[in-house]
């Protein structure tokens, strides 16, 4: 089999999201022939996602009836990877941010990450939010970073997830009280001071709002992409939109919108009460043309989760465990779709 035969059968290969064939859209990095072995390097971007899952499979079984033995690689270098200076081994970045305090962000960060890390990825949870750092409680993680003979931080994992927060580094009762050039440098230290290795998703999880913090991360760090979260009532819908206005600003890509505490399954009666509204996450993103990524229910599980420290998307028998699992899915997609698109573009 040669380089052209080979060709002709990716040719056969269809992108779920592009709607053409994976050499016409120049999603084949490169193809070589060594006897029986074909290599081939493919421009995927999202590791573990679903649908980059599914490319690879049906590249697979494009070979199914050969004798070939295939050695299939992925890579996209594009100006959507880290740079050198900020998270030079990080592949994806996610910020997670919400325009107002209490509709769940944090909850949607640790779980969406802990989904990629439960997938297979290779995973970071960053706390990015320096006033209330909450991630640590809400994954179990008690034990204070490691430092390497530079003086690197080394981040503690958990749940497959390399954590970093300021709750590490200040008293537990001790309150952050920084005006924003001191937000500034603390959070440029952590994010250059930290033996973070090869990641292929870097989950940020920003304070509520748009100050200092959230201008820091876009001017500094190269974001793939954000996930805007909220609830039903247009209170938060209010404050949503402002988040949605400060990414437009910095060209940064929205993958999507997630609902956290939809409508609630009543124990004792068995009925669902939207008691935040219904459908408004889904609206929000239907007017302003963006993905929806899913609605999280009201469900005391997650509650639980986090005051315990397990997340609840780990959870296999719980519904609510896979509305999380579904909106990791979803990002993890949406990379894909951006990573690949942004390929063919410049091809």
């Amino acid at each position: 089999m040669d380089e052209d035969a080979v060709l002709d059968r990716l040719g056969t290969v269809e992108d779920p999201d592009l709607g053409d064939d994976i050499v016409s859209l120049g999603l084949v990095n490169d193809v070589s022939v060594d006897g029986d072995t074909v290599a081939i390097s493919l421009a995927l971007g999202a590791p573990y996602s679903p649908n980059e899952t599914a490319i690879a499979d049906a590249v697979r079984e494009a070979f199914a009836d050969t004798d070939v033995e295939l050695d299939l690689s992925a890579r996209i270098v594009d100006d959507l990877s880290a740079g050198d200076e900020v998270f030079p081994n990080v592949e994806n970045v996610i910020a997670v941010a919400s325009g107002k305090g209490g509709v769940g962000k944090s909850t949607m960060a640790v779980n969406i990450a802990a989904g990629l890390a439960d997938m297979g990825a290779s995973v970071g949870l960053f706390d990015a939010d320096v006033y209330g750092p909450n991630v640590p409680r809400m994954v179990d993680a008690d034990e204070p970073p490691g430092a390497t003979e530079d003086e690197q931080l080394v981040p503690p994992e958990q749940f497959g997830m390399k954590l970093m927060s300021m709750a590490f580094l200040v008293g537990e009762d001790d309150p952050v009280i920084w005006r924003g050039p001191m937000v500034h440098k603390v959070l440029t230290q952590l994010w250059e001071d930290v033996e973070w290795g090869h990641l292929d998703y870097m989950v940020i999880d920003l304070p509520p709002g748009t100050g200092d913090t959230q201008l820091t991360l876009l001017q500094t760090v190269p974001v793939t992409g954000s996930v805007i979260v909220t609830t039903p009532q247009e209170v938060a819908l209010d404050d949503a939109r402002k988040g949605l206005e400060m990414f437009g600003k910095h060209d940064t890509v929205v993958l999507g919108i997630a609902e956290n505490m939809g409508t609630f399954r009543c124990p004792d009666c068995g009925g669902e009460h939207a008691i935040f509204g219904e459908g408004g996450g889904e609206r929000f993103a239907d007017v302003h043309d963006m993905p929806f990524l899913g609605s999280v229910p009201l469900d005391p599980a997650v509650r639980t989760g986090g005051d315990e420290g397990r997340p609840v998307v780990l959870d296999e028998d719980s519904d609510t465990g896979g509305a999380f699992r579904g909106i990791t899915e979803n990002v993890a997609n949406n990379i894909g779709f951006v990573r690949r698109q942004k390929q063919a573009n410049t091809r």
